[in-house]
This record gives C-alpha cells, structure tokens and sequence, in this order.
C-alpha cells in the first residue's frame, strides 16, 4: 500500500512527505523506552525519505521535460498554423484551380479558383465533400456544356471511371465557348490532386490557327488538283460537290466551277449523261448505285466517251470520312494509239503467220529429209551390218578348220579388211549420232591407263611397221568422262599422227593444269598449215588424198564433235614441216582411284563346252544365223532356228522343250521385236537366259534390255561378245530354279 496518492499534484505528494517525517519524529522523542523499535522507525523514516527525494527528482525531472514538451508542441501548432496559412496563401496565388482529397477521398482544401465558374456549385464545395458528391455537382452544372449524345449521369459516370486511372488530363467545355483542362495527380499518400486550368484562348487559337492552316491546305489542295492532268471532283459524305479542278471546267465547260460547287452527285450526273456514252456494259446506273452504296464502297474503273470522241478512263474511289472522288483521265490519244498499234500487230501477225507457214513447210520439209536420212543411215548401217556379222564369224570360224599357212595368212587379211569396214560403218553411225544430237555420253570415273594400256598395244604394231617411235607416257590420274568416246577420241588422234608422221616419233601424253588434265598427241609428221587448221575437222577431209595411208577423212570430225559433247576443250597447235600437236582437256576427279586396266580379264583360253545344251536362235537374216548356228554347234550345244517370233512360238509349242538359252534378233519383222517376244516367252517360261542381236544402239534399247535383265550384242558381232554370252550359259542354267 502506498503512502501517498500517485494522481495528487507533485506539491500536495512533498506536503504528505513531510508531514509523514515530522509524526515519525516526534514519535521517536515520545517513545524513547522503546529504543530498538524507535530506531527501526527512524531507519525506516530515513529510508523512506531517501525514497522521496528520489521520487521528488524524478518528478521534477519529469515535470521539466513536460513542460518542455508543451513548450515544443506550442511551437509546433504555431509553425502547423504558419505552415496552414502559407499553404492557403500558396494555392491562393496559384492561377489554376486546386483541390485537395485525402485518401478517403474527400475534399480538404481548394482554393478560390476551384469551380468559379460553376457558380452554381461554387458555395456547396467545403471540406469533407466526399468525391463522387464533386463529380455529381459538376455533372448537374447548367455551366457545363454536355458533349452531343451524352447525359449528365453518363458524363458522371465516365468521370468516375477515368478518376480510377494514376494520372487523368482532359478538356471540359463551358458555356459561352469557354474551356477547362482538369488534370488529377496522385500523392504519396493516396490522396488526389485536382488542377484546372482555364485553356480557352489556347483552344481558341488553336482552333484558328487549324482553320488557317485547313485554308492554307486547301489552296495548297485546290492548287495540287489544277495541276494535275487528270480532271479531278470531290464529293463529300452527303454526296455533295465539294471541290474540282480545272481540267474539269474543260472537261464540262456547260457547268461552270462556282455553280456546280455544292450541287449534289445524282443532279450533275443527269446533266452530264446525255454527254457521256459508257462502255464494256457500264451505264450511269451502275454509278449512282455505286456512290448511294454508303458502306465499304469498293474502287471502281470505267471508261467513257464524249460526242466529240474524247476517251476518258474514270476510277472512282471511297475516302475515309465517307465522300469519295473520281478522276477522269484524257485516253484518246492512248486509245488512238493502241486502235492503230492492234491494227500494225494484226499486219504484222498476219505476214508472221504466212511467214511460220512457210517456215512450216521448210521446217517440216528438212525434219522429213533429216528423218529420211536417219532412216537411211539406221537401214543402210543394219543392213550392212548383217553381212558383214556374218562374214566375221565365218571368218573366226575357217582358223579352227584349215591348216595351210598361206589360206591362214588370206583369213587374217580379210579379217582385217572386215574390221576396217566395221570401222568405217562405226564412223557413220557416229557422225550421224553425233550430228543429230542423239549420242548418249555416259560420265563416269576412270583411270587413264584403262585407254592408255590398250592404245599401246593396238598401235605399237602399227608405229613400228612405219619405222616411228611410239612413246604413250603412263599417268595415274582419274578423270571424269565417257570411256569409250573418250578412248575413240584419243585412238583416232593417235593414229592420225601415226599415219601422217614419215620418220621420227609420236608422243601421247598428259600435262595437268588445275582442276583439269590435257591429253597430248605430239608428232614429227609434216605439220598442218594455219589455212586448212579448221576444214580438217570437217567430213571426209584429208590432208593427202593420193597417199595410200590416208583414211576416209572421218577421224577428226568424230573427234572434234565428240570433244562438243563432252565439254571437252580441243586444240590444235601445227607447224609445217615440224611437227602438230592434239590436246583435249578433261576435267580430273577429285578422288584417285586405282583402275584396272582394259586387258586384265581375258576370255579363257578355252572355250566353255556346251555339249547337251539346247540354244533358240531367232535370226532373219541366213546367212547370219547359218555362222552363228555354226559357232554354237562347235561348242557342243543344239541350235533350234527360227525365222520369225510366230515360227519360234510354233517350234517351242510343238517340240514341247525349254531352251536352255535364246539369241534373239532385235528386228524381227512385221513390227515385232526381240524384247516383245521374249516377255512373251517369259510369261510361260520364265528365267531363259537370252542375248538381244542388234545393230540398233539407241538409249531406249539399252534401257529396255537392263530393265528385262537381257545381255545385248551389238551389231556387227564381235566373236569373243558372242562367246561371252556362251560361257555364261552353264552357270545361269545351275542357278536357275528347278523347271
């Protein structure tokens, strides 16, 4: 329990104090018998005064820093009072409007010049007006001019909408043409800051100096459309002339320009109808629906013409504000001008097409004579091929039967004489291939000494017979191009240096440059002079017609044609008396490969027996089917001979065997060929092995016998192709599935 009363004044707690110490004195002096218990009491009363000297500082303490906190908070309230009144004079000075809301959205303070000129508003804005009242009070303003459309709570409504945005700016307009621009901001604390600014002398001028400068653009406008070359007129979105220029005026002259300004579409277009006459199914009712049609008019282009003849091309066009325009473009001299170009083209296309006829008939006539030739060359090479087929395998067959050195030497002479006749007939053929553009090239990678290794040993014979020396320089380089025509090329300059070279020496070799290779035939023969260095390469042209070791001239034309076909570069350096020089370059393949050479799979030595065997022969042409049955026989096998694919059917029906193998001429007459009658064969017994005979060498026909998987030997035979095919025949017949 305390001794004094905590709520009593700081005086009235030291006067109990005291009055508390001076009865504890005294009691001590009354009751001195009692000793000890006075000096507790004394002890307690000096501890208890100690106590409230403490308790006396500490409120003195107190009672000062109390009086120093409202002395502070005196001067803080005077300087909120100052701070209040420089705030209010402050906005006081601003020119614009000022609100303030708190957070809670209502009004604190605004100065005079917020809402003065809504009179009728004014005295109803104190503090505390919640923020939606304000709104509601400006909306219902009779000095507040309402855009078109909108209600006083509708404009309210937007208002409240925009107050939500963190910073709101926008013009509102007033009576009697004035305007404020309102403008709220955020504070830091979530108040509002409104600001409204009287802008009517900026929209004012604003708005002249846009209706100067919409002048200005006009004439700018007006002056741009009077210098165009098309007469141009502009209607607004009520249809209503609103601007042309003054091409116009010439174009229209009866309706001056002052007039007709402000007069509607469908009135000027009844006064100009009877002056324009429309074109490709267009009439002015197509127009007027066209400019009534109020939405998403399309652009439009028509021509028109006047009485006079004038032509106009008119393109009509929408604008975005809903008007639209149409210019009118002066095309007589154009139209003039594309009437008299159709007539010169109708001329022109006249004497062009009497000009193709006969270019027709010309053409027509030289594919006829070129074909007639082709026909010619393809009959004229198979029929000379036949015989001569057949003299070679008479003449490979007389070896095995006569003994007499001096009829084996004449066998080996007139085998001689049939290969250069196969060779001349091979030229032909190759010229005309070539010539016609039907020569097949097949590219592909090859090593040089697969032509190299067997020119040595087909020519070397021939070099040392004249006494020359023939040096062929070996290279390992891999090239990319058609190995047989390549290897013609090489051989037919070879043997043209070989056979115009007297003495001294013929040098084949290669010389690489880059990317490409030059293959090189260098000789001491007598030289070509510049004069005749381009007609060598023409057909049957010979340098020396009266020398019995010219040829037939056709050697450099295959060449020089081939080298075409190949892309391959030929060229020709000879000087008389010294010697010439033939280089062809080729392109050299990027990745070397060792080839084997031409001579390094030889037939066997002996010939395969085919004693048992049954062969089918279908060959037109006796006597080459007689040599043919001749070297079959001799090898043990049985030929069964057919003229014709329906005497072969009939034989295969009536003796009721399969042939073991089949040689079937490609021209079977009557429009039937071997590869018909060998699918028909195969449809009831399939897997024969069979060989195609044919002088024909077209890409269609080696196609064919790869697809049907048949061997093809051409024409004239050469007896180790034909003895090829025969060794084949007893593997294949193992192989095959049993029958």
């Amino acid at each position: 329990m305390s001794l004094i009363n905590p709520a009593d004044t700081l005086e009235r707690q030291n006067e109990k104090l005291l009055q508390i110490a001076q009865s504890l004195m005294r009691r001590v002096e009354q009751k001195n018998e009692q000793s000890g218990l006075a000096y507790q009491q004394f002890e307690r009363a000096a501890l208890l005064e100690t106590q409230v000297r403490e308790r006396t500082r500490d409120l003195e303490l107190t009672l000062d820093l109390l009086q120093d906190s409202n002395a502070r908070l005196e001067v803080a309230n005077t300087e909120t009072e100052t701070a209040r009144a420089n705030l209010t004079e402050a906005i006081e000075t601003i020119n614009e409007g000022f609100a303030l809301f708190d957070t809670n959205d209502r009004l604190v303070l605004s100065n005079s010049r917020f809402c003065r000129d809504f009179l009728d508003i004014e005295e109803r804005l104190v503090a505390g007006l919640p923020f939606h009242d304000y709104v509601s009070l400006i909306s219902g303003s009779r000095f507040l001019a309402l855009p078109d459309g909108t209600t006083a709570p509708g404009w309210a409504t937007q208002r409240m909408q925009r107050h939500g945005d963190e910073h709101v700016v926008f013009n509102v307009q007033l009576l009697w043409d004035r305007w404020l621009q309102v403008s709220e901001h955020r504070t830091t604390r979530g108040g509002t800051v409104i600001l409204q600014t009287d802008v009517t002398d900026i929209i004012r001028m604003e708005r002249q100096e846009r209706d100067k400068m919409r002048d200005q653009q006009a004439k700018m406008l007006q002056a741009t459309l009077d210098h165009l070359n098309q007469g141009v007129c502009i209607f607004d979105h009520n249809q209503t002339l609103v601007g042309w220029n003054k091409k116009m005026d010439g174009m229209f002259a009866p309706t001056r320009r002052r007039a007709a300004i402000g007069m509607e579409f469908a009135t000027l277009l009844d006064r100009l109808r009877d002056d324009l006459q429309f074109h490709d199914g267009f009439d002015a009712e197509h127009l007027s629906k066209w400019a009534d049609h109020s939405i998403r008019r399309r652009p439009m282009a028509f021509e028109v013409s006047r009485s006079d003849g004038q032509v106009f091309n008119v393109f009509a066009q929408e604008m975005p504000d809903g008007g639209f325009v149409i210019s009118f473009t002066d095309v007589t001299a154009e139209r003039e001008a594309a009437r008299a170009l159709y007539e010169m083209n109708e001329f022109l296309e006249r004497r062009v097409k009497d000009r193709t006829q006969e270019l027709g008939v010309a053409l027509a006539e030289a594919e006829r004579a070129n074909a007639s030739k082709s026909r010619f060359v393809a009959a004229a090479s198979h029929d000379l091929l036949q015989p001569l087929s057949a003299a070679k395998l008479f003449m490979s067959s007389l070896p095995d039967t006569v003994d007499n050195p001096d009829a084996l030497h004449i066998i080996a002479k007139t085998e001689t004489a049939l290969q250069s006749a196969e060779q001349i007939i091979e030229a032909l053929l190759d010229i005309s291939k070539l010539d016609a553009g039907k020569a097949v090239f097949k590219e592909q990678t090859f090593g040089l000494s697969k032509i190299f290794d067997p020119l040595r040993d087909e020519l070397s014979p021939l070099a040392a017979a004249k006494g020359i020396q023939l040096r062929i320089v070996d290279s390992n380089l891999t090239v990319k191009s058609d190995p047989g025509y390549l290897r013609r090329i090489v051989q037919n300059l070879v043997s043209n240096a070989i056979r115009y070279t007297t003495h001294g020496r013929v040098l084949l070799g290669v010389r690489r440059c880059g990317t490409h290779l030059k293959i090189e035939t260098w000789d001491t023969g007598r030289g070509i002079a510049e004069s005749q260095q381009r007609t060598i390469f023409e057909e049957f042209q010979r340098l020396d017609v009266n020398t019995s070791e010219a040829g037939l001239g056709l050697g450099l034309a295959i060449v020089e044609r081939a080298c075409k076909g190949l892309g391959h570069e030929l060229s020709l350096w000879s000087e008389p008396d010294v010697g010439s020089c033939f280089s062809v370059t080729v392109p050299i393949d990027g990745s070397t490969r060792k080839t084997v050479s031409a001579g390094a799979t030889d037939a066997p030595a002996n010939p395969t027996d085919l004693t048992g065997l049954l062969l089918m022969l279908v060959e037109n042409d006796p006597q080459l089917a007689k040599a043919m049955s001749m070297m079959i026989e001799r090898m043990g096998a049985s030929v069964i001979h057919a003229y014709s694919a329906e005497e072969a059917l009939s034989l295969l029906h009536e003796i009721e065997l399969i042939p073991d193998a089949m040689l079937l001429d490609y021209h079977l007459g009557s429009g039937q060929t071997g590869t018909r009658f060998y699918e028909e064969v195969s449809k009831i017994h399939p897997h024969v092995p069979t060989a195609i005979v044919s002088a024909n060498r077209s890409r269609e026909l080696k196609d064919t016998c790869k697809r049907l998987s048949l061997r093809l030997i051409e024409k004239p035979i050469n007896h180790e192709h034909l003895r090829g095919f025969l060794d084949e025949i007893p593997k294949a017949r193992y192989s095959q599935p049993q029958r």
